[in-house]
């Protein structure tokens, strides 16, 4: 029973994790095609708290799960697949640190722009640019987790 209930607290903080950064940056990117001023500070805002509330505690709960299902399983540690996941997690987790700091400023320059009815000034963009480059490797590392964690390949 025990493992059953860290597993299920396993898949549902995966499921948080993945869907709020899928989601979040959704709505960021659309906010900002959209370029009114408005509308992005709005987003960058819910943002940066979504992903503080949803993000930053499912990239604690993950590996703290993760873990103790190896420990429970009797899985070697050295297993390629877990060691796979790892490292893959790891760079999820590298993109993801700057991406906070970068969501903060993007919220904070336009909450500016917005305020004083200006134009986003080229830091915005130059954040905006970073955000993207970073998310790209995290989406596709998270991607690669999911499907060692079903597949379990040797």
């Amino acid at each position: 029973m025990e493992y059953f209930v860290y597993k299920w607290l396993h898949i549902l903080s995966s499921t948080l994790l993945f869907g709020t950064g899928i989601g979040t940056a959704w709505y960021l990117l659309f906010a900002v095609i959209s370029r009114n001023v408005v509308v992005i500070a709005a987003v960058t805002r819910i943002v940066v708290i979504a992903d503080w509330l949803f993000t930053g505690v499912t990239m604690i709960v993950q590996p703290a799960t993760g873990f103790y299902l190896i420990h429970l399983a009797g899985y070697p540690l050295h297993s390629r697949w877990i060691m796979w996941s790892l490292a893959l997690y790891l760079i999820a987790l590298c993109c993801w640190l700057p991406v906070v700091w970068l969501q903060i400023r993007l919220r904070d320059l336009s909450a500016v722009a917005a305020a004083t009815g200006g134009e986003l000034p080229r830091a915005f963009w130059r954040c905006f640019t970073g955000w993207v480059i970073l998310g790209a490797p995290a989406f596709f590392a998270l991607l690669a987790v999911f499907y060692l964690m079903v597949a379990k390949p040797v």
